[in-house]
């Protein structure tokens, strides 16, 4: 992890969504460094502040709600939303709706730079056997992906109109250590992580870049080529974790596990039937 001594000069003050999520709750420490105030957002229950930190519940379907939580930030990390393959109703308002709110808010309040997590299910029913660059068409894999890929969309509507730079992250399985064979190509690990978040929030003249959130790994499916001006070099790899991934029974020829990069997202739903 970059530590207070060498992380670039800090923001005033950051905004994390999604504070008390997964990825959230590992972020919240590691973001110490890069903002002498760091706001928390979550609509689930949060730990109280610490020292240098604001505590700011929000609905990201609340568009007003938003607005204030926008307010006298610098910049924006947002993880917030529904992080699973869930019906459409429950995807639409923090997936949907809550990332116009927050480009709106960040218009309205002069926020100009924001790091989006995208995920690597908007191009999720591509074959494991076909590479892809950040240029290739995505094919999302559900209503999750879906909402992925709009915010993209969003993104890049909202620097072309408004000047507002974005780095979309596909984060591909930020876990501790990779879960299956899958996770052996998506894995990214927590410092490769943190490292690929300064980049997104201090290299300058990124306007729209999309970039694949991995690590170090053997067998990659995906091509950074077109996000090298990030600087971003992965320093972990999952080839540490291979013995105890490859014990494990081998997914049936015809499981989604072994045959979509979107893995079991891809067979999730329908819902409501």
């Amino acid at each position: 992890m970059t530590t207070t001594s060498t992380a670039p000069i800090a923001f005033n003050r950051l905004l994390l969504t999604g504070a008390a999520g997964g990825l959230g709750k590992v972020l919240r420490e590691r973001l110490r460094p890069y903002a002498h105030i760091l706001r928390l957002s979550d609509i689930a229950e949060m730990a109280p502040a610490a020292d240098h930190e604001e505590v700011q519940p929000c609905d990201l379907g609340d568009k007003q709600a938003v607005h204030q939580l926008v307010e006298g930030v610098d910049a924006i990390l947002h993880f917030g939303g529904v992080s699973v393959e869930r019906p459409f109703e429950e995807i639409l308002g923090p997936n949907i709706c809550g990332i116009f709110h927050i480009y709106e808010a960040a218009r309205r309040h002069g926020v100009k730079r924001v790091v989006f997590a995208s995920s690597n299910h908007v191009i999720g029913f591509y074959p494991q056997d076909q590479p892809l660059d950040t240029h290739s068409l995505r094919r999302p894999d559900g209503y999750y992906g879906l909402s992925k890929s709009y915010g993209e969309d969003m993104a890049s509507f909202y620097f072309d109109r408004y000047g507002i730079e974005t780095v979309s992250i596909r984060i591909g399985s930020s876990f501790p250590e990779p879960h299956n064979r899958r996770m052996m190509h998506t894995w990214l690990s927590f410092d490769d992580l943190t490292q690929l978040l300064e980049r997104a929030l201090y290299t300058p003249n990124v306007g729209h870049t999309v970039v694949y959130g991995m690590s170090d790994n053997l067998n990659v499916w995906w091509d950074n080529r077109y996000a090298a001006h990030l600087g971003f070099v992965a320093r972990d790899s999952s080839e540490v974790f291979r013995k105890q991934v490859e014990a494990q029974p081998m997914p049936a020829a015809d499981d989604p596990a072994r045959l979509y990069q979107g893995g079991a997202f891809c067979a999730a739903g329908p819902f409501g039937d």
